[in-house]
C-alpha cells in the first residue's frame, strides 16, 4: 500500500495475455513493472467510478426561442441596389461569378 491506495495486483499471466493481445513484446524485467503500473490504474479507476454521479447534473437553464418573429420582413427588393452596388461584377440585376463546373 503506497498513499493510502490499496493496488490491484494483476499476475504476470495477465499481463502477457494483454500483451499477447496488444502484440507487443515486453521484456520479462518489464513485465513486474507493468504489472504493477496497470494494478494503480486500474485501482484510480476504479475510486473515479465510485465518485462519478450516476445521472449527470442538469446545468441547462431555461430553454427558450432566440429567434424574431418573422412578422415583417422588409419589402422585396428594398437593398437590392445597395448590394449590387457593392458587388465587382453584376449582371441584369445579379451578381455575376466564375463558372464553378
Amino acid at each position: 500500500m503506497a498513499n493510502g491506495m490499496i493496488y490491484l495486483m494483476l499476475k504476470l499471466e495477465e499481463i502477457e495475455k494483454l500483451a499477447k493481445l496488444a502484440r507487443l513484446e515486453i521484456p520479462a524485467e518489464e513485465k513486474e513493472t507493468l504489472r504493477k503500473e496497470v494494478g494503480e490504474i486500474l485501482e484510480y479507476l476504479g475510486q473515479i467510478q465510485k465518485l462519478s454521479p450516476k445521472e449527470p447534473p442538469k446545468e441547462a437553464g431555461l430553454v427558450r426561442n432566440v429567434f424574431r418573429d418573422d412578422r415583417e420582413p422588409h419589402p422585396s427588393g428594398e437593398f437590392t441596389e445597395a448590394l449590387l452596388a457593392n458587388a465587382p461584377d453584376k449582371e441584369d440585376g445579379y451578381i455575376k461569378v466564375k463558372k464553378i463546373l
